[in-house]
């Protein structure tokens, strides 16, 4: 691929610093790099992974107000964090993070300091952890 043709589908990366290195054949036939900010199959990539995700998120929507499960579990899934990340970042052992994420009693007997460590890693206020969403 020659330099000018690397893509650049803001699809993704508008407004975020967020480039992709690519190699490319310049005038002189040598490679450099060239920033992309983006293309069409990697996009393709990318959406096909977030309707997964938000698949799984309504799944476990629902399973949040049937109380089979808990919020913890949607908004962990909701910002890609799976319950090693969600026990790293919060500093809570992980056997506990499962068992608030599985157990809505549980999750609805937590103290404000450990809704606050969970609210903390998940970059929201303990009153959004807290609210079951609409959808």
């Amino acid at each position: 691929m020659k330099v000018e043709d690397v893509p650049q589908d803001l699809k993704f990366t508008e407004g975020t610093p967020v480039r992709h290195p690519i190699y490319a054949v310049d005038n002189e036939g040598k490679y450099q790099m060239v920033n992309s900010v983006g293309w069409e199959a990697k996009n393709e990539a990318i959406q096909f992974e977030l309707d997964v995700i938000q698949e799984e998120c309504d799944e476990i929507l629902e399973r949040v107000k049937k109380g089979e499960t808990s919020v913890l579990e949607y908004y962990a899934v909701k910002n890609l964090m799976t319950l090693e990340l969600l026990a790293h970042y919060s500093g809570i052992p992980k056997r506990k993070v499962r068992k608030h994420m599985s157990d809505p009693e549980a999750f609805a007997s937590l103290d404000d300091k450990t809704l606050g460590a969970y609210a903390e890693a998940l970059r929201m206020t303990v009153e959004e952890l807290k609210t079951i969403p609409e959808k």
